[in-house]
């Protein structure tokens, strides 16, 4: 182990016994210490299901990037386990980036890109990503010793070396294959396919993919690409995407492409891009293969140009619940993982309840919940519900129904910053009643649209004892509510 990952490992375990459980997410990841960011390596190992992500132990804003862990039985309860990475070799001096995880021959093996400075014969210094490999156990990895396994100057002369990051692996009968994230001449997002016999030696394919549309941000970060029903899917998580209305926001955003792919060729036929998530928080999502053949999403809980930490807390960065994923209707429906269920306790339940002004429903309350909302027909045009709140903090869900827009509103979640907290979606099926699934962790607010056709993430800052619900509607609504707390 060096020096540097020694270091960060004591750092993060004298930090961890002195914080407050209770001022962290019950049941979702969060920075065991200082920052994270993307998720990475998620994979199942050994009988667990673990994840990695992008970590800076020492403060709480973006630093030279190591990797910290997490493993699982059930996606709920959650372990922390020592950082395993960090930036501790000429080839990735700079930092360990973005990556992902593979079970093989008894080890596990990480994949990661490794970002150095190289000196150019005119004089200037370069960035340079690479991708990497580590060997391990579930706790302790050792990097490959002839690092890195796949350069830039594989890549196409007309594509760019500096941008060339995020590896997702997979293994299709005896050969492994990965996908990179690239940026091509024009400023265009591609991705670049490898193969390899024996996760140390590659050859590069083809470019898999790339935005012959130029509408679709200038570089495509953290692709993934597996198939799920009878199709194949690409998620790429675009830099500097112009919104499109309601579909797209702007910036940093993650979107998805469901297509056909020739294996043996590595083309790959996409079909539009679709928003993954509508919310204000969701960045760089990574998936993985459960054994009991569920294709299961996670992703950054965060925007890169937002911050919604209070400045007394010493720690940022949270990870969505899990996601099992499906195809339906053309389109990707995700929900929380089924496990969530077994944690959910004391059921409060109100059915066909009328709503008109505003309402506050006897047991309905709570920050770490499970709760539907069904709202039925009626001569309503404006509905409204408060969450995480009382007398000074609120987060907002307000459905206009001649517009079929759906308004989420963070402005007095307790943000102290200039930042987004408005973001407006259209909601895809109007023809049967609004269904809406909120799950609360604390810090968070994850809503499920129509049993998952949509989702909408959001990162709050509210203090904890703003745990109230209110409901409003401007004419009388009939309503069903079902909610839970979750209770680990």
């Amino acid at each position: 182990m060096s020096d540097m990952l020694e270091k960060a490992r004591k750092y993060e375990t004298e930090k961890l016994a002195h914080t407050d459980k209770n001022t962290k997410p019950l049941f979702h990841i969060s920075a065991p210490v200082g920052w994270i960011n993307d998720p990475n390596g998620f994979s199942v190992y050994d009988g667990k299901i673990h994840l990695f992500y992008q970590y800076y132990p020492y403060e709480r804003a973006w630093g030279p990037m190591h990797w910290g862990h997490s493993a699982t039985s059930d996606m709920i309860r959650w372990e922390q386990l020592p950082a395993v990475l960090a930036p501790d070799q000429e080839y990735d001096k700079i930092g360990c980036f973005s990556g992902s995880a593979i079970e093989a021959d008894g080890k596990h093996v990480l994949v990661y890109t490794g970002v150095t400075k190289i000196n150019m014969p005119d004089g200037t210094v370069q960035e340079r990503q690479n991708q990497c490999i580590a060997f391990g156990d579930g706790i302790n990895y050792e990097k490959y010793e002839k690092n890195p396994v796949i350069t830039g100057d594989t890549l196409p002369e007309n594509c760019s070396r500096i941008d060339f990051r995020d590896p997702k692996v997979w293994k299709e009968d005896d050969t492994y294959y990965l996908i990179v994230g690239s940026k091509g001449i024009g400023q265009i997002g591609q991705v670049a396919i490898y193969s390899s016999k024996n996760l140390t030696d590659w050859k590069f394919e083809m470019m898999i993919s790339d935005d012959s549309t130029g509408k679709v941000g200038k570089m495509w970060e953290c692709p993934d690409f597996f198939p799920l029903g009878d199709k194949q899917v690409l998620i790429c998580s675009p830099q500097n995407m112009r919104a499109e209305k309601y579909e797209f926001h702007n910036g940093h955003n993650s979107v998805y492409f469901l297509g056909d792919y020739d294996k043996k060729q590595h083309t790959f036929k996409k079909e539009e891009p679709y928003a993954l998530d509508y919310g204000l928080d969701f960045y760089a999502p990574q998936t993985t293969l459960l054994p009991d053949g569920r294709r299961v999403m996670i992703a950054w809980m965060k925007s890169w140009d937002a911050c919604v930490v209070p400045d007394t807390q010493d720690w940022e960065g949270m990870m969505t619940l899990p996601r099992e994923l499906e195809v339906k209707d053309g389109q990707i429906w995700q929900q929380p993982v089924r496990e969530l269920e077994a944690y959910r306790k004391n059921l409060c339940r109100y059915e066909s309840e009328t709503i008109e002004g505003e309402t506050i429903l006897d047991g309905v309350n709570g920050r770490t919940i499970d709760m539907t909302v069904t709202i039925n027909d009626g001569e309503y045009t404006t509905f409204s519900m408060k969450l995480a709140c009382n007398d000074e903090y609120e987060t907002s869900y307000t459905y206009y129904k001649a517009s079929e827009i759906l308004e989420i509103d963070r402005t007095y979640c307790g943000v102290t910053k200039d930042i987004v907290c408005v973001r407006r979606l259209k909601i895809k099926d109007t023809k049967r009643p609004l269904k809406l699934r909120f799950v609360l962790d604390r810090q968070s607010i994850e809503l499920f649209i129509n049993d998952g056709q949509q989702a909408a993430t959001t990162a709050i800052g509210t203090p904890l004892e703003a745990d109230g619900i209110r409901f409003f509607s401007d004419k009388a609504v009939a309503i069903d509510v079902e909610k839970y707390d979750i209770v680990l």
